[in-house]
């Protein structure tokens, strides 16, 4: 069977910009695996890397698979089971490298994902369900039984800590200790008339807008948001009213002289 070709809304181009792109306009695209859709920003087949939507349909599975670099999904709808128990509303779960399990959706499923290497399907099954961008079909074992597939956090019971920039909050998702990368996965939270001066990135920074409104360089970018920041960009995140965002960092952001910011944790 052929797989449908995802086409994506941005291709990652090192230009020193700062992308905006409302998830609520994105087309649904079928997979392979009926009941399995992506709203797709990113989605790179040579890179196995995705950023966007997914979709499960009420008793669908995911087919058995394996991760060979980190995978991470947010629970906005639904929830997800496997052989360990359930991701739940609200959750963030977390896959690593080996990480093997079959998940099935008992209800109507929507996630903010982001994958980062590719996922392995076994040969028996055929072609891949199409979920994970650049997935092949290898034969594969599980390398630890002992270890759980995944990694659940309820996001919203991390506790808070400052960022040194005031107004603005962080809760720690994911360090990505152990994974051979210096990356981070946190909550971030803006208090009302929050007004960041403007700071660069010296990496890939992303972002979804769990609720509220951020102004992204005097850009609105209102909750089902994704924010883009390219390596070199200069970014200012303000929230008038209040926003809150999951933000995945691949290097820690660079402030003018006398502001001691942190927002993402390095």
């Amino acid at each position: 069977m052929t797989q449908p070709r995802i086409q994506p809304i941005y291709q990652r181009a090192r230009t020193a910009r700062v992308h905006v792109f409302d998830a609520a306009e994105l087309p649904w695209q079928a997979t392979a695996h009926p009941g399995l859709k992506l709203k797709a920003v990113r989605n790179d087949d040579e890179r196995s890397e995705f950023l966007g939507l997914v979709s499960f349909a009420p008793f669908v599975r995911s087919a058995v698979h394996q991760h060979t670099g980190v995978a991470t999904s947010f629970v906005v709808d639904g929830g997800l089971t496997d052989y360990h128990g359930a991701l739940t509303l609200h959750q963030v779960g977390i896959n690593v490298r080996g990480s093997t399990h079959d998940a099935v959706s008992y209800q109507s499923t929507v996630l903010v994902s982001r994958l980062e290497g590719p996922v392995l399907y076994p040969p028996a099954d055929g072609e891949p369900s199409g979920v994970h961008a650049g997935s092949r079909v290898q034969a594969f074992v599980n390398p630890d039984p002992d270890v759980a597939p995944e990694v659940n956090v309820s996001v919203d019971a991390v506790p808070p800590q400052p960022t040194g920039v005031p107004g603005v909050t962080r809760q720690m998702v994911f360090d990505y200790a152990g994974t051979g990368t210096t990356r981070r996965l946190v909550q971030l939270r803006w208090r009302p008339t929050s007004d960041l001066p403007a700071a660069r990135a010296t990496d890939w920074i992303e972002l979804w807008v769990r609720g509220g409104e951020l102004l992204v360089n005097g850009q609105r970018a209102h909750a089902n948001c994704f924010v883009v920041i390219e390596p070199g960009a200069s970014f200012a995140l303000r929230a008038p009213f209040g926003a809150s965002a999951l933000a995945w960092a691949e290097g820690r952001e660079a402030w003018p002289a006398g502001i001691d910011g942190n927002l993402f944790g390095f």
